[in-house]
């Protein structure tokens, strides 16, 4: 192969990497079946959050910090999960028009805060049975790629703690 073949070869994979990248930031959140959950790090903990109380919320973001600052951040060392359901999905909604939690008033930074914590590797798995009895849109989600839908909360909460994930509950 030429040299400017090779490099018409690497510049034309590398934008075929860039529109992934951006079209994966647009795209929905992904859909995780229960056998694709894996625990990769030695230490890993799911936080339940099926509470729609925002300072308990609040205070589970800050166990969350605390909990990474204990393993110096490194997402190496420590894997952390929310798994909401229920009332704890209202967190992660862009629009919550035409659902209970509708007329809630949420702090926007509580979301920044979440996003924060992604950037140590956290991820927050969605109950699409909480979407389904509620009849929201699944396009109502925030668009993250840390949030990822699953088929059940709580059997998800089950799961992860058979593949050695430790629970937590704030409150």
């Amino acid at each position: 192969m030429k040299d400017t073949s090779r490099r018409n070869f690497l510049g034309a994979l590398a934008l075929s990497g860039a529109a992934l990248g951006a079209t994966r930031v647009s795209a929905a959140p992904a859909k995780l079946n229960l056998s694709d959950i894996k625990k990769d790090t030695d230490v890993a903990c799911l936080y339940h959050c099926d509470f729609g109380d925002t300072p308990r919320f609040s205070q589970m973001l800050t166990n969350i910090n605390n909990h990474l600052s204990a393993y110096e951040f490194d997402p190496m060392r420590v894997k952390l999960v929310i798994v909401a359901h229920g009332a704890g999905i209202k967190y992660f909604l862009a629009d919550r028009a035409g659902t209970p939690w509708e007329k809630d008033q949420i702090d926007e930074d509580l979301f920044k805060r979440y996003v924060g914590l992604t950037k140590f590797g956290v991820e927050c798995y969605l109950c699409e049975i909480t979407y389904k009895r509620n009849k929201i849109d699944l396009a109502k989600t925030r668009n993250d790629p840390s949030l990822k839908f699953v088929p059940s909360g709580v059997a998800t909460v089950a799961e992860l703690q058979s593949k050695g994930f430790a629970y937590l509950k704030v409150g």
